[in-house]
């Protein structure tokens, strides 16, 4: 196997510059000449085996400090920010983009940051969608939208729970997580029943029972004694994270808490590793991860979207749930996708065509207006009460990707990945399709002209 070369010109230049060195003695103290040591710096030839070594002899330097990745990270973050089809010449050639991280760090770390600033324009436009979808436009966010904002910024990911959660269902590996879980409620001095119940779950801290309702599905039942465990056992780590958020309100602090724990729950009952690892080798079948798992298929395609961890990351997927007026009621995205913050989704997503198509499939093919293509996946999930009398909600999920990723999931077979992609927006207020059937309302930012006298699908044009 080839040995990859070592190029860390920006490495020697920072070590040089730290010990106020010039070129001529560091070349000397590294036994090499000056003409050599100026080719290394400006990675024109690769780090010798005998300069590495020298490096350690002479100023106690730590080796792993030259291939700690930062050129590679920085190059891959570069790679997926000039694929914005903002950038309309395209990405440039590889060799390109190597050279900026390796010879140009800094400018390449400027770049990403105006890069990022323009993502959170298109953000801040969403939040402005959302406030005038407010009665009271200069009311404060709710600690609902508070604490929803806390797990859109973090990508969904808490990686300190997510761990915590890993180590648990490591240590309950080959065992019934159950019964797992109820020993180690047991040593808490805790009860757990599976009985009857009107509530899905319900902890009385007097006699230190742990209500289970017997008619909640076995992965409801599962979830939540899981989440209970995360309330009783985990609360330091919890409330360390709660501390940390900084929210406004207690409201919003109770809201997070809940959502942590649902969190560790999640990621107990589907463990980091183990999952990315079924779903990869599962081309991301969410029945199989499901029957796999013993999980619902909601459970699976929302844990789909958090697998954000540092140097073991997942495809980056967006997840969303809408009732069945339209309403998205979960949400979130690792994808450049993102969901409308007030109101409903846009109506020519096949999310909303789900509830028309029980216990299907719907596969999609989508254009957003800034030309980034996806395969999304929709379907209906129905939640009993458990009773006949009891109230059956129905939801719609949706599930996809950017189309780059597509191959690795099972739901792209058969597609024609070259045909025509449905040309889907996020709301109607910031998408600029001025030939819209579908628009409700005017974008925000683009002039009309009204003529009285012409009439096309909209009762006005939007001008360019």
């Amino acid at each position: 196997m080839a040995v990859q070369k070592l190029y860390a010109g920006a490495k020697l230049r920072e070590m040089r510059s730290r010990m106020a060195l010039s070129q001529k003695a560091f070349a000397e103290k590294l036994g090499i000449s000056l003409p050599y040591l100026n080719q290394m710096e400006h990675n024109h030839r690769p780090v010798s085996a005998g300069v590495v070594l020298r490096l350690a002899q002479e100023f106690g330097f730590d080796v792993t400090e030259l291939t700690t990745g930062d050129t590679e990270r920085l190059h891959s973050d570069l790679r997926e920010a000039l694929s914005d089809p903002v950038f309309t010449s395209g990405v440039p050639a590889q060799a390109d983009l190597r050279l900026v991280a390796s010879n140009a760090p800094a400018v390449a770390r400027a770049l990403l940051d105006l890069h990022r600033a323009y993502r959170q324009a298109h953000e801040r436009l969403a939040s402005l969608d959302e406030a005038l979808g407010r009665e009271d436009r200069h009311a404060t966010p709710s600690p609902w939208e508070e604490v929803r904002d806390f797990f859109h910024y973090c990508d969904n990911y808490i990686d300190a729970v997510d761990r915590a959660a890993e180590r648990f269902a490591r240590e309950a590996e080959g065992q019934d997580l159950v019964a797992v879980a109820a020993q180690a409620l047991a040593r808490h001095g805790i009860t757990l029943e599976i009985r009857d119940s009107a509530l899905v779950r319900a902890y009385d801290p007097e006699t230190r029972v742990l209500t289970i309702a017997a008619r909640a599905p076995e992965a409801t039942r599962r979830f939540q004694l899981l989440h209970q465990l995360a309330l009783l056992t985990q609360d330091e780590l919890l409330e360390a994270m709660l501390d940390l958020a900084r929210f406004q309100t207690p409201e919003a602090r109770g809201i997070a808490k809940i959502g942590l724990a649902n969190y560790f729950a999640g990621a107990a009952h589907l463990p980091y590793t183990a999952f990315l690892t079924a779903a990869r080798e599962m081309r991301h079948d969410l029945e199989r991860l499901a029957d796999h798992f013993q999980a619902s298929i909601e459970q699976v395609a929302h844990r789909l979207s958090t697998l954000q961890r540092p140097g073991m990351k997942g495809i980056p997927f967006f997840f969303v749930r809408v009732d069945q007026a339209g309403t998205i009621t979960k949400r979130h995205s690792a994808t450049r996708l993102q969901f409308a913050r007030f109101g409903g989704a846009c109506p020519l997503w096949n999310v909303h065509q789900a509830f028309e198509t029980p216990g299907r499939f719907l596969r999609q093919l989508a254009e957003t207006p800034d030309g980034v293509r996806y395969l999304s996946l929709a379907r209906d999930v129905t939640k009993s009460g458990g009773s006949f009398a009891a109230p059956v909600r129905r939801f719609a999920i949706g599930l996809g990707c950017e189309i780059s990723h597509a191959a690795q999931v099972v739901y792209c077979d058969g597609l024609d990945l070259s045909g025509r992609f449905e040309p889907i927006g996020i709301s109607c207020r910031i998408c600029e399709r001025p030939d819209c059937h579908q628009r409700s309302v005017p974008p925000l930012e683009r002039r009309l002209v009204v003529d009285p006298d012409r009439r096309g699908v909209l009762p006005y044009q939007i001008a360019p």
